[in-house]
């Protein structure tokens, strides 16, 4: 197939562009392989410059004249939450554009989307692909005794979601992975996340199968044994729902505790889904009174799964940093919910994540070489009706993002990265021209050579001019472990993202912009002191000197 055949008008004149926030533009359409481009004809005007891939969903609202359309409005609305409208004037090129554009948001073939064109224009400084490899992240860990590396799953026959290259217990056999991955939904047997300054370890897994007739795993056993050390008990937080998945039976795990701590309705990911629908279906309402849009935001649950989330985090932190006990967690699949809560926990604990290059790792570890499927989940979003939508569809990362910000509104001191990061991530995950996202598993980007046909979202990040727009002026470096209140009134609605294209942001960018002066100043105005000190020491000195050579 080619990109041309979908393209049946690839320009046309006089389309007005119509948004929320800005006054309609008249301008010329085109329609490329994979952008949607709108040139404005005034000077210093709002123009368009749209991944297809960006759009979530094509709404059409013809004109009709005696029965017959004479033109229409094609309404987008994409899943950075944007929604616009392109009104057109004639009927052929009505149809055409809404035909092309429907065509190219929903391509199936992988090798089409905009990552395998895309070639940037500046040079390449490091390779974000290889940066973050388990090797190289966990290599303290490897100095010990207690851990190695195995390519037990170099061909991904034991799990075909993880990665090739696992850190498993050093007296673990790689027969011994193999039968827990057999004991274990989808082969995720238990994997190791974090490492904690006391030595507690954070593992993470699925669910024991529910196949009948393998009640037990001496394997299984053996690697939470291995893990469990000098401790006296190990917990293992189930975060899907108390009685809604098989769980490890106590009398093999006796020295392990069962904790239940679901963070909602997650038994299929389309319902977190539905949830970030609601959330966002009540932040674009500005009809409706206070109280109807607070009883609509109550209504959608998000804020109640973020609550959740935070607090099933806490309470893994707090087994690890003050029990010094390990934990394993673990729900369902262990693709979404158990990512959410080993990530948090380690932004808790660990102050390098959060840093801009420590949050770049931590995603790596615990959702790109975790095997988080972000096509399946992310090839759909909230604009898209429910029941057009694939059952995989998923918010579970978004989920994961607004979790962090509520950390930063209650630390916002102790992140190095503002805010802007949290949105880049959201939206390079749903579409962009870096290949970081794409593909379910390291599996298939292996099978489509992603690492070397497409570039990297952290080789961009990681530039010093791009990094620079990322940090946070507030930074001062905490080195301490952070506790956030997990109180619903401490929870805030992350207007900076559902409300962007429904509220003006230009106070909120001012007041950055002023904010980032006055510390500038303040900068400046230290290092003038300092100077001054300086100059004010050696002058004593000179006094000093002569003083001495006066009275001698």
């Amino acid at each position: 197939m080619e990109f041309a055949d979908l393209i049946k008008t690839p320009k046309l004149d006089g389309v007005l562009l119509h948004d929320h926030l800005h006054a309609t533009v008249e301008g010329t359409l085109c329609i490329t392989g994979h952008h949607l481009l709108l040139s404005a004809r005034q000077e210093n005007s709002q123009e368009l410059w749209l991944l297809h891939k960006n759009i979530d969903c094509v709404e059409k609202k013809p004109f009709l004249s005696n029965n017959v359309v004479v033109g229409g409005i094609i309404t987008l609305k994409c899943k950075d939450l944007r929604i616009i409208s392109l009104e057109i004037k004639y009927s052929k090129e009505y149809f055409n554009i809404a035909s092309s554009l429907e065509q190219l948001s929903s391509l199936h073939n992988i090798e089409l989307d905009y990552p395998f064109f895309y070639r940037p224009m500046y040079s390449i400084l490091e390779d974000g692909f290889t940066i973050f490899r388990p090797e190289s992240e966990f290599s303290k860990l490897l100095t010990g005794d207690e851990w190695r590396i195995s390519h037990v799953n170099k061909d991904f026959s034991v799990c075909s979601t993880y990665g090739a290259i696992l850190i498993v217990p050093k007296s673990i056999t790689d027969e011994q992975i193999c039968q827990s991955g057999t004991f274990r939904d989808g082969g995720r047997f238990p994997i190791l996340s974090y490492k904690h300054d006391n030595g507690a370890t954070l593992m993470r897994s699925s669910q024991p199968i529910s196949t009948q007739g393998i009640k037990r795993c001496r394997a299984d056993e053996a690697i939470l044994n291995v893990v469990l050390g000098r401790s006296k008990k190990g917990f293992i937080v189930d975060t899907w729902g108390k009685g809604k998945s098989n769980t490890e039976t106590d009398q093999h795990y006796s020295q392990w505790k069962k904790v239940n701590r679901s963070i909602g309705n997650v038994s299929n990911p389309s319902s977190i889904l539905d949830s970030f629908t609601k959330l966002v279906e009540a932040c674009n309402d500005t009809t409706c009174s206070a109280d109807k849009w607070l009883s609509r935001l109550e209504g959608s649950g998000w804020l109640g799964m973020v609550l959740n989330s935070l607090n099933a985090a806490c309470v893994v932190a707090q087994c690890l940093d003050q029990e010094g006990s390990p934990v394993l967690v673990h729900g369902s699949k262990g693709l979404d919910s158990t990512l959410i809560v080993t990530s948090l926990v380690q932004i808790i604990l660990n102050p390098d994540c959060r840093t801009v290059r420590g949050l770049q790792a931590l995603i790596e570890r615990e959702w790109i070489q975790a095997g988080h499927p972000f096509f399946s989940r992310h090839k759909y979003s909230c604009y898209t009706p429910p029941q057009t939508r694939l059952k995989t569809s998923g918010a579970t990362f978004i989920l994961f993002l607004d979790c962090i910000y509520q950390l930063f509104c209650q630390f916002p001191c102790s992140f190095e990265f503002s805010t802007n990061l949290l949105i880049l991530l959201f939206e390079h995950s749903y579409f962009s021209q870096y290949g970081t996202f794409l593909c379910d598993s390291e599996k298939e980007r292996s099978e489509y050579k992603v690492q070397s046909r497409t570039t990297s979202l952290w080789s961009y990040l990681n530039r010093p001019d791009v990094m620079k727009s990322l940090l946070n002026p507030l930074y001062d470096p905490n080195p301490h472990v952070i506790w956030p209140s997990v109180a619903p009134i401490s929870l805030e609605l992350w207007d900076e993202l559902y409300l962007r294209w429904v509220m003006d942001q230009q106070n909120m960018t001012n007041t950055m912009a002023q904010i980032q002066e006055l510390i500038t100043y303040e900068k400046e105005l230290r290092t003038k002191v300092l100077k001054l000190r300086k100059q004010a020491t050696d002058l004593n000195r000179e006094v000093i000197d002569l003083i001495r050579v006066t009275n001698n």
